[in-house]
């Protein structure tokens, strides 16, 4: 006799891949969603790491920038100490050009001349007065192209006035006036 079985296996079977293939697409998808999860983490953690090192770079960008800062405030400091040290070098190297300016300018000046006016703009002297004649100015003129201190001297007006019949000569003129330097070198150029 033969023996039928008449239990569904066929249909067991089927119930037993279907069974497998759920849990190997469960177990893939638990594969993957640790996967997931683990690149995530993985990769926050990364960000996390760089922006903190981007935190610290900007820290020490600000500080740095601060540093620059302080030493263009320096620099700028140095620049206006500097020119007040070349101002104030100026001025005493100055000093005594005055005191020969003037007693050059007294020695210069022939007899029947006087000053009215006399203005400095940097190393011009611009020098107003009256003469007795026109030959005064000139030999005025020729004292000061014979000084040392003096250069140049340039006649801009000579007006001749008149008054209770005494003829007299206003006069302007600008002369540059030398300074130690150029009169030692005007010097050694003569010597030679």
């Amino acid at each position: 006799m033969t023996r039928i079985n008449l239990l569904p296996w066929r249909e067991a079977l089927r119930k037993e891949r279907k069974r497998q293939f759920a849990s190997m697409v469960g177990g893939a998808a638990l594969l993957m969603l640790a996967s997931v999860i683990y690149i995530h983490f993985h990769v926050s953690g990364m960000i996390e790491y760089q922006n903190s090192r981007n935190g610290f770079l900007e820290k020490e960008i600000a500080k740095v920038e601060e540093k620059i800062k302080e030493i263009r405030e320096l620099e700028t400091e140095k620049k206006q100490l500097l020119n007040r040290m070349s101002v104030i070098q100026d001025l005493q190297t100055r000093r005594p050009m005055v005191v020969h300016m003037l007693d050059k300018l007294v020695r210069a000046l022939p007899e029947g001349v006087y000053l009215t006016k006399l203005d400095q703009k940097g190393a011009q002297l611009s020098l107003d007065g009256i003469a007795q004649s026109n030959a005064r100015v000139s030999a005025f003129m020729r004292n000061l192209d014979a000084s040392d201190w003096f250069s140049n001297p340039k006649l801009g007006v000579i007006q001749v006035q008149e008054k209770n019949g005494a003829r007299s000569s206003k006069f302007s003129l600008t002369v540059k006036q030398l300074t130690p330097e150029e009169i030692e070198t005007g010097k050694a150029e003569r010597s030679q």
